[in-house]
C-alpha cells in the first residue's frame, strides 16, 4: 500500500470498493444481531414478566386507593356525626350551669330526693380548645326507692350526663345520704 492514501485512487480500485461494501454489510449484520439476541427493552419474556409485575402493582395501588377513599368517606361521616352529637348534647358554657344544675335538681325533687350542697369543677379536655369537662358533685338525702327513681330519671334524661360515681350511706333515720358525681361536657361560646 502506498505511503500516501489517496481516496480517489482507492475508489477506482474495484477490490477496495467491494471490500468497503462487504465490511459495511458485515457491520450492519453485527448490529442487527445484537438487537435480535439482546433487545434493549429486554426479551419478550422479560417484557411480559415486567408487564405482569406492573399490572399486579397497579392492582395493589388501586386497592390502596379504594381503601383510602373509604377511610376518607368514613372520616367525613364521623365528622358530620360528631358535629351533630356536639350540637345536640353539648351545651354552651354560658347557659350550661343553670340548665344542668336546674335539671339535676328537678329530677332529684321529682324522684323524692332532698338536694343538699353541690359544687362543680370545670376542666379542659385534652386535644380540644373549645370543649371542657364539667364535673358536678352533689349530695342528696332520700330513701332507696327515691334513689332508684332518681338514677332512672338521670339515665333517661335528654342531656349527656355520665354518672361517674355514687356513694350511698344509710343514716340512723332510715334514709340514705347519697354523694353523686356527674360528668358532662360544655362548649365555649364562639369556638368550634
Amino acid at each position: 500500500m502506498p505511503r500516501n492514501f489517496n481516496l480517489r485512487a482507492s475508489l477506482k480500485d474495484r477490490r477496495f470498493v467491494v471490500r468497503a461494501v462487504l465490511g459495511t454489510l458485515l457491520l450492519a449484520n453485527l448490529v442487527a444481531a445484537v438487537f435480535v439476541f439482546h433487545p434493549f427493552g429486554g426479551s419478550a419474556e422479560e417484557l411480559e414478566r415486567d408487564m405482569r409485575d406492573r399490572q399486579r402493582s397497579l392492582a395493589q395501588q388501586l386497592q390502596r386507593l379504594e381503601r383510602t377513599r373509604n377511610l376518607v368517606a368514613k372520616v367525613e361521616q364521623a365528622k358530620i356525626e360528631g358535629d351533630h352529637f356536639l350540637d345536640q348534647y353539648i351545651l354552651d358554657r354560658r347557659s350550661a350551669f343553670s340548665i344542668l344544675f336546674g335539671e339535676v335538681e328537678r329530677l332529684a325533687r321529682e324522684s323524692g330526693m332532698k338536694p343538699k350542697e353541690s359544687s362543680y369543677v370545670l376542666d379542659p379536655v385534652e386535644g380540644s380548645e373549645s370543649i371542657e369537662q364539667l364535673t358536678i358533685s352533689a349530695n342528696y338525702d332520700g330513701t332507696y326507692d327515691s334513689l332508684t327513681k332518681f338514677v332512672n330519671r338521670l339515665d333517661k334524661t335528654s342531656r349527656f350526663l355520665i354518672v361517674q360515681s355514687m356513694q350511698a350511706s344509710p343514716q340512723p333515720s332510715g334514709t340514705l345520704n347519697v354523694n353523686l358525681r356527674i360528668d358532662t361536657f360544655v362548649r365555649q361560646a364562639g369556638k368550634s
